[in-house]
């Protein structure tokens, strides 16, 4: 089969400047880890749980070739939108995408024989639920892969956060509780056997974040999305957070330890 020799040498599609990847720093270290753990055998169906703008339901596709049938599901439209602005793009023929609540799948029993879901668990209202839902759809024997970061990530921020609290009279039991949301790698690995699938497989690594100063890691895109918990758990006045920046970047260069955590079941 030689069907990828009909297109001409240094064509680029229109489009492909569109979607050509853009893939985060962050959900790339988790998605090669995911990669690398993940043995490739022969998939029928497949599916990829918050798979967002389709990563790495794409690449899960390519990567299984042809014989294999993907579904990403994430109840982020506009992501949702995006995954398939790319898939039509780059013609890729096995991947679907769907506006879909995984909690709640409209899949039926026994469907799937290969489920990931990368950095999904953190995001998820009720990870307990979802796992149950996954084990519903997944066939007896069916793989389970998941990747996510766990307590312990940025440990020295919350630590600078914590003195900060505290210099100012102030309680840190709301942020510990969000500094545990995460779990551990234990409680982890307890969801999916809870859910029914027999954990086989636990690796854990760890990566980092630098940045120049605090000025820069707080008002970085990524970092967005960790302000919001921060501001969720010791609010938003401006005085702590002009003192937590002064802090940071008092200390000049900063690079925060993230753990990175792969776990594989399968379906008992």
């Amino acid at each position: 089969m030689i069907d990828y020799l009909g297109r001409p040498i240094d064509d680029v599609p229109a489009g492909w400047a569109e979607v050509y990847d853009e893939t985060s720093f962050w959900a790339a270290r988790f998605g090669a880890l995911l990669f690398d753990c993940l043995e490739l055998k022969p998939v029928r169906d497949g599916l990829d749980v918050a798979c967002g703008t389709g990563f790495p339901l794409i690449e899960l596709a390519q990567v299984h070739g042809s014989s294999s049938r993907w579904i990403g599901v994430d109840p982020w439209v506009e992501a949702i939108l995006r995954a398939q602005r790319k898939i039509e793009v780059l013609g890729i023929e096995n991947a679907t995408v769907k506006d879909v609540d995984a909690s709640s799948m409209p899949f039926a029993d026994h469907s799937f024989d290969l489920i990931t879901s990368n950095l999904g668990i953190n995001n998820f209202a009720s990870p307990a639920a979802v796992m149950r839902e996954c084990a519903r759809v997944a066939r007896p024997g069916a793989r389970i892969a998941v990747t996510t970061n766990f307590t312990g990530h940025m440990a020295g921020m919350y630590d600078l956060l914590r003195e900060v609290l505290r210099s100012r009279g102030a309680g840190t039991d709301k942020l510990d509780e969000q500094e545990r949301h995460r779990g551990t790698a234990e409680s982890i690995a307890q969801l999916l056997s809870g859910a029914g699938f027999e954990v086989r497989r636990e690796v854990q690594r760890e990566f980092s974040f630098a940045f120049l100063d605090g000025s820069a890691m707080l008002r970085h895109s990524l970092v967005k999305w960790f302000l919001d918990g921060w501001r969720g758990a010791i609010g938003s006045e401006r005085e702590l957070w002009n003192e937590v920046e002064r802090r940071l970047n008092e200390r000049g260069p900063l690079r925060f330890t993230v753990p990175a955590l792969y776990v594989e079941g399968v379906k008992i």
